[in-house]
């Protein structure tokens, strides 16, 4: 948005065509795949909320109003326990490290790399980008499809001063801007794209990619301030109605997933809060709504198509374009990033080659949860038997509300009917015996065992508890077998997903960074930005993660031991500066130690230090073997001290007299 130059010339009739041909697009996908109501059903089984029967009802019923001796039923969680343990491993594959992208390239770039670093890092702090990746791993494994947009966004921040006028003891807020990589998970239910391409290939593919969001007009406000251009600004304002629900065909949609959820977002999202707060009789020349739909849409497009009047109108190119109430264009804007892709990432954690058809986990392991949950149920069901018998009873005896009574010790009379009969004619029990609830038990294992092996995964690694006698050793090569499905996807999404993300992050920061100083928070130190220095060493970054660490890119370990090598082998020392390589060492793994390196000054000096102490101790020697020598012939024989201003070296170093040398050649000769 911020940098790319915005299109201000957009005829009427261009605007009309692009909004026509997002409309159209949005209408292509809700009408060539039922995605919603696949992912409702994704959802209703993760959260455990498929069952809607009137018996499950009465017994939940019951307990909220204080019956605790109700069952209700159960739906074994396998669905939920399987995405979670794959989230938290790849969580702990890609989201754990300190900084989250590591930096490294050749020596001679290491400063470069540093910076970059540096960068990356403060941006992934600001933009929460651990928690953005840990909601799309969840999409990922839930639905087997998942969305992020990659954009550099420039946003208003307000920075402390101090300013003795503004206040003597508070820091004065100035207003600033703040630029940078900012990682966004978009909700799989509001997103549109083009369906003819794989999930993974449409950021270099597909013909368009966008999103819709729910805003108040407040942030419609703010962000149309934040906007370099717009355009249409009154009409976004006065479009609507902005409803959820409404007659568009992929209109904003929010699914109903939990009964007893805080609150339904559907109803608030209806409320009238101009009404409320007494403002919508204000008289003002907008006429504001409640709530607002924003559309972000990226599409490739032939900009001469639209009347468009843009450079190169004729060559495909990709855009940019917000649209308010699914009506109203209020932004526009090629996109010239040096990635030329679409920034919008998806990912296919099960990736098969069939695109769309392929299981997502949580499908995968849907029947094992259906069969499970029968099978509990069936057990509770036969506790519901043992509790409320079944009898057979004389009508002309017994009341029917009386013998289906639930209090336990409520009374039974009988009718006069039964008078000077025996009681047992009125009433027959029918015996139970339960024989299948230990055998369904026994089965629910079975399933267990099922599951996973279809998702990869034991016990351990849903972190349960396992018994059994095995040492350190045969539990750890049980585990690292175990991980080996994990570990595949792990390599599939570096692949597919972290390898072009972390692309567009580099090529973004080399293409828009401007010049700042960042604090590198593992150094402690505060970086100095130069943006020249970072595009010149373009090719030589290699930006790393949790699956491909800097140590394996730079193969660190072989480094080390070069590097000892090289120090028990004078002959191999002479030949290499091992300064600067242990330095450079250091700073790959994230240590700089660059500044305590001598300067070459100081190290011409200290050589010619030793030169002058090695021909003081051949005069030394020279006394001792011939004392007839003179002061003279001493003096004339010494060189002269070498001095820290003759090599430039800031620090002086303490000159010693001649006299003491004279002093020390003497004590020698004693």
């Amino acid at each position: 948005m911020a940098t790319n130059t915005p299109i201000t010339n957009l005829s009427t009739k261009a605007q009309e065509g692009i909004v026509q041909f997002y409309r159209s697009c949005a209408s292509i996908t809700s009408a060539s795949w039922n995605i919603r109501d696949q992912m409702l059903s994704i959802d209703k089984l993760y959260m455990r909320e498929l069952d809607r029967t009137m018996q499950d009802a009465k017994a939940k019923l019951a307990n909220a109003s204080g019956d605790p001796t109700k069952y209700q039923n159960i739906i074994v969680p396998l669905v939920l326990s399987s995405v979670e343990a794959a989230v938290t491993y790849q969580t702990s594959v890609f989201l754990t490290g300190v900084p989250l992208f590591g930096v490294s390239s050749t020596a001679a770039n290491a400063d470069a790399a540093l910076q970059m670093e540096s960068i990356i890092d403060e941006q992934s702090i600001r933009g929460g980008w651990a928690r953005e990746l840990q909601l799309l791993f969840r999409d990922g494994f839930k639905y087997n499809f998942g969305a992020v947009e990659v954009d550099w966004t420039r946003k208003k921040i307000f920075s402390p001063e101090t300013a003795l006028e503004f206040s003597p003891d508070q820091a004065k807020p100035v207003e600033t801007y703040w630029e940078g990589n900012t990682l966004k998970r978009l909700d799989p239910y509001n997103i549109i794209f083009d369906a003819r391409y794989k999930p993974t290939e449409l950021s270099a593919r597909g013909e368009f990619v966008g999103y819709t969001e729910l805003i108040s007009h407040v942030e419609l406000r703010q962000y149309m301030y934040e906007l370099s251009y717009k355009m249409n600004s009154k009409q976004a304002y006065e479009s609507g109605p902005a409803s959820v629900g409404s007659s568009f065909p992929y209109d904003f949609y929010i699914p109903q997933l939990n009964p007893t959820a805080l609150l339904d977002q559907k109803t608030f999202a209806s409320v009238d809060w101009l009404a409320w707060a007494g403002l919508a009789e204000r008289k003002t020349n907008i006429s504001f709504k409640n709530t607002y739909f924003r559309t972000t849409f990226y599409a490739r497009i032939v900009p001469a198509d639209f009347g468009i009047a843009s450079p190169a109108a004729h060559v495909p190119q990709i855009w940019k374009f917000v649209i308010i109430n699914n009506q109203v264009l209020i932004y526009a804007e090629r996109q010239t990033n040096a990635h030329n892709l679409i920034p919008i990432l998806f990912i296919q954690p099960h990736e098969d080659g069939l695109g769309y058809q392929t299981k997502s986990l949580a499908r995968n392991a849907e029947p094992f949860q259906s069969v499970a949950s029968a099978l509990v149920n069936s057990a509770i069901q036969a506790r519901r038997r043992a509790i409320s018998d079944r009898g057979l009873y004389d009508p002309t005896k017994v009341d029917a509300k009386q013998i289906n009574n639930e209090s336990a010790s409520a009374k039974i009379p009988v009718k006069p009917a039964a008078y000077g009969k025996p009681l047992s004619e009125a009433y027959y029990p029918i015996p139970y015996r339960d024989e299948q609830s230990a055998q369904a038990m026994q089965d629910l294992q079975v399933m267990f065992r099922m599951n996973e092996q279809v998702t990869g995964q034991n016990q351990a690694q849903q972190g349960q508890f396992v018994k059994g006698n095995k040492t350190l050793f045969e539990y750890q090569d049980v585990m690292q077998n175990a991980a080996g499905r994990s570990q595949a996807i792990s390599i599939l999404l570096e692949t597919q997903f972290f390898t072009p993300l972390k692309e567009l992050l580099k090529l973004n920061v080399l293409q828009y960074q401007q010049t700042a100083e960042v604090f590198n928070r593992e150094i402690e130190q505060v970086i100095p930005i130069d943006p020249v220095t970072l595009r010149q060493a373009t090719l030589a970054f290699k930006v790393s993660d949790g699956l491909v660490p800097a140590s394996k890119q730079m193969n660190s370990e072989a480094f080390q031991s070069a590097v000892q090598t090289i120090a028990a082998v004078p002959q191999l020392a002479g030949a290499y500066n091992l300064g600067p390589m242990f330095s450079y060492l250091f700073k790959s793994q994230r240590a700089d130690v660059a500044q305590f390196e001598k300067t070459q000054e100081e190290l011409q000096y200290e050589q010619a230090m030793a030169q002058w102490q090695q021909a003081v101790q051949m005069l030394s020697e020279a006394l001792a073997s011939n004392p007839n020598m003179t002061p003279e012939q001493i003096q004339q024989s010494l060189p002269p001290q070498p001095t820290p201003e003759q090599f430039g070296v800031g620090q002086e170093q303490p000159k010693v007299p001649k006299a003491s040398i004279l002093q020390q050649a003497a004590q020698n000769l004693k």
